[in-house]
């Protein structure tokens, strides 16, 4: 195996996989060899990403499954699928998540459920069912999707903050108890250009969107603005999924650019 293939023959669920970061993630993977499950509630780009790598001669490869990890039974009943149809089981990555801007002194139950059903319940969803197939053979390995915002004040973010908060210390937790059973659980924070971080900028006025460059500038070292999916962040995502990573767990990795450090 050579450098251009870490994850030669590994087997990968990834949520979230139709767009943004996780279309990144799956592209990556495939193109390391892997045999990646993309799922997602976004049929019609879930499919074009996965008929997009099957043109291409990659290493891996990959297969949509529609899956909303809100729901237990249809992760339970997608996870079963995916494992058997790649014959198992060895890394998951949960990437699907949604954000909203509320005032948080305006936080409807119904908001607050649509975000905490996707953000955290989705987390102990694929996290649950992810461990019960890896536990069989003794190893595994879980990555999940905090954000900075969980760990810093936001003005009208309280709400996903609190969801992602809530993601930090589930990983921390199940990777404690999860480490005799062989798995490891790590999460990654990133800071990079997405389809919904795009949809936020059209929607600044012509001010209020140089004010937000001008303290992104200020904020990240490395750069000034947010990173590319790509470049920036696909290779620590191969890293965490590869035999490199073995001996991590419990850990949160921001990648960022320096916009926070995380101790």
């Amino acid at each position: 195996m050579n450098a251009a293939q870490q994850l030669n023959g590994m087997r990968i669920i990834v949520t979230g996989g139709s767009q943004g970061i996780g279309e990144s993630v799956v592209r990556a993977y495939v193109a390391q060899g892997a045999t990646v499950a993309s799922l997602d509630i976004n049929d019609e780009l879930g499919h074009q990403v996965v008929e997009d790598l099957s043109r291409q001669s990659l290493a891996g490869s990959a297969k949509f499954y529609r899956c909303d990890v809100s729901s237990r039974e249809e992760v339970e009943a997608v996870f079963a699928d995916a494992e058997a149809d790649m014959g198992g089981l060895d890394v998951m990555v949960n990437i699907a998540g949604i954000q909203r801007h509320a005032d948080p002194e305006r936080i409807s139950q119904e908001l607050y459920r649509t975000i905490f059903d996707v953000n955290v319940l989705g987390t102990m969803n694929t996290n649950g069912v992810a461990y019960e197939f890896m536990r069989k053979n003794g190893q595994g390995n879980i990555i999940n999707f905090g954000s900075e915002s969980g760990l810093t004040g936001e003005i009208n973010n309280a709400l996903y903050s609190a969801s992602k908060a809530a993601v930090h210390t589930w990983t921390r937790n199940v990777a404690r108890q999860w480490g005799p059973d062989g798995i490891r659980v790590n999460g990654v924070m990133p800071y990079v250009v997405t389809p919904m971080y795009e949809a936020f900028r059209k929607a600044l006025t012509p001010e209020e969107l140089a004010a937000h460059d001008e303290a992104t500038k200020a904020d990240i070292p490395l750069g000034g603005k947010f990173g590319n999916p790509d470049k920036d962040l696909a290779p620590v995502m191969v890293f965490l999924a590869s035999e490199g990573s073995r001996f991590i767990t419990g850990q949160h990795f921001p990648v960022d650019g320096g916009l926070i450090s995380l101790r």
